[in-house]
C-alpha cells in the first residue's frame, strides 16, 4: 500500500508533464511536496495545502545549493528536468551537446550532489531520476545527444545506489517511452508539419510503441510515486522501463 504521509518530497520540472502529474499524485497520497521549476506562471497553478512551489533553475549550481541550504531535509526527490534534441551526430553542434548535458545531466548532478549528504545524515531516502528508454537501453534515430544524456542518467543512478545502499538511500531510474507532455506535443506538431498533417505526426510517434499509443504523464507518475514510497523499500539501482512494449 502506498502511503506518503510524513514524507517531504522535492519534484523538479514540476510545472508540466511528468513532474506536474507526480506532484499532484504524491500530494494525494499525503506527501508534502516542494515543486520546483523555472516556469513561474504555470508552476503557481500547483500551489495548494500539500504543494509549495519555488522557482528554481536546475542548471544554476549556486541557486541549487542555496535552495538546499534554505529548504533542508527531504525524504525523496524526483529529478525530472530535461530537454529533447532532435538529430543525428551531424546535426548536433557543440552548443547543442553542451546544452543537452547541462540541462539533462548537470542539473541532476547538482541536485544529487546536494541531497545525497542530507539524506545520508538523516537516515536515508528515495531518489528517482528520469531517464528514458532512449539511452543505453536502446538507440532511436535522431536522438543522438538525448540518448547520450539519458545513458549518463542511468550511470549516475546505479553509482549512487551502489555507494549509498548501506546509508539507507535508494536510487532508481524511470525509463519511459513516448509520453504525452507539452514538450512532446510541440515535437509532434513539428513532425506533423513536415509530414503534411498533425495527425501524421502524432501517429508516427504512437507507432513506435507496440501498444500503438502514447503513454500518459499520470502513468509515469504512478511508477514514480511507488518508487518514492516505502512500498518499494527493497528496490534500488534499477532502470524501470515503462515504454508501451518498445523493449519486448
Amino acid at each position: 500500500m502506498i502511503d506518503l504521509t510524513s514524507k517531504r518530497i522535492l519534484v523538479t520540472a514540476a510545472a508540466a508533464g511528468i513532474g506536474r502529474a507526480t506532484s499532484v499524485l504524491a500530494a494525494e497520497y499525503g506527501a508534502e511536496i516542494v515543486a520546483a521549476d523555472i516556469d513561474s506562471d504555470t508552476l503557481s497553478e500547483l500551489d495548494s495545502n500539500n504543494i509549495a512551489t519555488v522557482v528554481l533553475d536546475g542548471t544554476d549550481l549556486a541557486a541549487v545549493e542555496e535552495f538546499f541550504l534554505r529548504e533542508g531535509k527531504f525524504d525523496g526527490v524526483l529529478n525530472a528536468v530535461g530537454i529533447v534534441h532532435h538529430g543525428t551526430i551531424e546535426d548536433c553542434s557543440e552548443d547543442d551537446w553542451r546544452k543537452s548535458f547541462r540541462v539533462n545531466v548537470d542539473s541532476m548532478y547538482y541536485v544529487l550532489r546536494c541531497i545525497v549528504p542530507i539524506m545520508a545524515t538523516n537516515g536515508g531516502g528515495s531518489i528517482v531520476n528520469m531517464s528514458s528508454v532512449v539511452s543505453s537501453l536502446k538507440g532511436f534515430t535522431n536522438r543522438f545527444v538525448y540518448g547520450a544524456t539519458k545513458a549518463a542518467v542511468i550511470g549516475m543512478t546505479k553509482s549512487v545506489a551502489a555507494d549509498y545502499v548501506d546509508r539507507g538511500i535508494r536510487c532508481n531510474a524511470i525509463c519511459p517511452g513516448t509520453v504525452d507532455t507539452p514538450s512532446w506535443r510541440d515535437r509532434a506538431r513539428s513532425l506533423g508539419d513536415a509530414l503534411g498533417s498533425p495527425e501524421a505526426g502524432y501517429r508516427e510517434f504512437a507507432d513506435r510503441q507496440p501498444m500503438k499509443r502514447i503513454g500518459t504523464a499520470e502513468e509515469i507518475a504512478a511508477l514514480a510515486v511507488y518508487l518514492l514510497s516505502d512500498a518499494s523499500a527493497f528496490t534500488t539501482g534499477q532502470t524501470h522501463v515503462i515504454d508501451g512494449g518498445i523493449l519486448i
